[in-house]
């Protein structure tokens, strides 16, 4: 098959869509793989690392998507991508479709074959293609959350672990997935009096037993947040739900609720945010206010850390692109139950059931494009 690895040209996202050791993987399976000139400078690789690992290096994007049978890539195509997208064309990346309606129409229009890492899933309901990111997210949420907490920058001037004779600030944490986990993690390893809501008793069973004394696990409800909004300094939003849009957990009139300063970091907001006031913000422009609260909505994250996040992406995503590769987009979405709850659109149906119900689309099963 021949591959594309164009280089990402959403706002300030340094990632790259596999890495030279990814690419060898690839070459050595028999495929060709063609990489944009520069598209892992900002990961810390070098066209000559892709060309010492089998890629072609190609000058520009449009040469990258017109060569290729399968593109991949780290974040959805973005409105100058559109048109270059070709009929029958595979598309293997972060799609989010249910967050942006432009995205879902244009791949309609184009009739591509629309593979969403985000909605492969395991056996178990886990995402797998999902996970790093979070992690990295999750992670990176805390490190942001607690810079925009210091005055400068508009926050409540809370050191996050405190230091002795003054009480560390509090960190509320909607969702104990795997965002929520490692932002919990991180958290409390800076020393912060954290709360983590879910309502998933099972799940806060858990945590109670292995995190340590500093995190506290609460039902989340609408009643209980609001409980814990006044008390609060950093407020993590981590939900997801695979595929669809994030239900708003905070409401505008909740705001008000919170001491000024309060910041929030919403992770979910690529997938329309689970705080209604959060909307898709940039690395260059990360933060707004609204009702003297600091809001952090950077919907790439992880590209802020473009080294770390790439390597654990490919690590990831290479051996189902390797499968893909191989068999063809059908015949490896037939035999492997995984990729085939990636498939979101395919030749302008969407075979997503929460795509379809974030737009009024009509909803085509999965098996008739197979």
């Amino acid at each position: 098959m021949t591959i594309g690895i164009p280089k990402e040209i959403k706002n300030n996202e340094n990632r790259v869509g596999a890495t030279p050791a990814g690419v060898s993987e690839l070459v050595r399976h028999g495929h060709s793989v063609y990489v944009q000139a520069t598209a892992g400078e900002a990961s810390g690789f070098s066209d000559e690392d892709y060309k010492q690992a089998g890629a072609n290096i190609l000058p520009s994007i449009e040469e990258v998507y017109g060569i290729a049978e399968m593109i991949i890539k780290v974040k959805e195509p973005i409105e100058p991508e559109y048109r270059l997208v070709k009929e029958g064309q595979l598309l293997f990346t972060y799609f989010h479709f249910a967050s942006y309606e432009p995205l879902t129409y244009a791949m309609i229009e184009q009739k591509a074959v629309c593979l969403a890492y985000e909605t492969v899933s395991k056996a178990d309901r886990s995402l797998p293609l999902l996970i790093p990111m979070s992690e990295v997210a999750g992670r990176m949420a805390i490190q942001e959350g607690a810079k925009y907490l210091e005055k400068p920058l508009k926050g409540r001037g809370i050191l996050l672990g405190g230091v002795p004779g003054v009480r560390p600030a509090k960190v509320m944490i909607l969702g104990a997935g795997v965002v929520g986990t490692n932002a919990a993690k991180m958290a409390a390893g800076m020393g912060a009096d954290v709360t983590i809501l879910d309502t998933n008793l099972q799940r806060l069973r858990y945590l109670d037993d292995v995190m340590p004394a500093n995190v506290n696990t609460f039902m989340s409800n609408k009643y209980n947040i609001a409980e814990l909004l006044p008390t609060h300094d950093l407020i993590i939003g981590a939900i997801l739900v695979p595929g669809a849009r994030a239900p708003h957990l905070i409401t505008r009139d909740m705001l008000k609720l919170m001491r000024p300063g309060t910041v929030v970091v919403d992770v979910a907001v690529d997938q329309g945010g689970c705080i209604e006031t959060c909307k898709p913000t940039t690395h260059e422009n990360p933060t707004y206010i609204i009702d003297d609260i600091v809001h952090y909505c950077v919907a790439n994250m992880p590209g802020a850390v473009p080294y770390t996040s790439t390597l654990a992406l490919t690590n990831a995503t290479l051996p189902y692109a390797i499968e893909l590769a191989n068999k063809g987009w059908k015949k490896g979405c037939t035999e492997n139950q995984e990729l085939k709850t990636g498939l979101n659109v395919v030749h302008g149906k969407v075979v997503y059931q929460g795509v379809a119900d974030a737009f009024g689309l009509e909803y085509v099963p999965v098996e008739t494009v197979l």
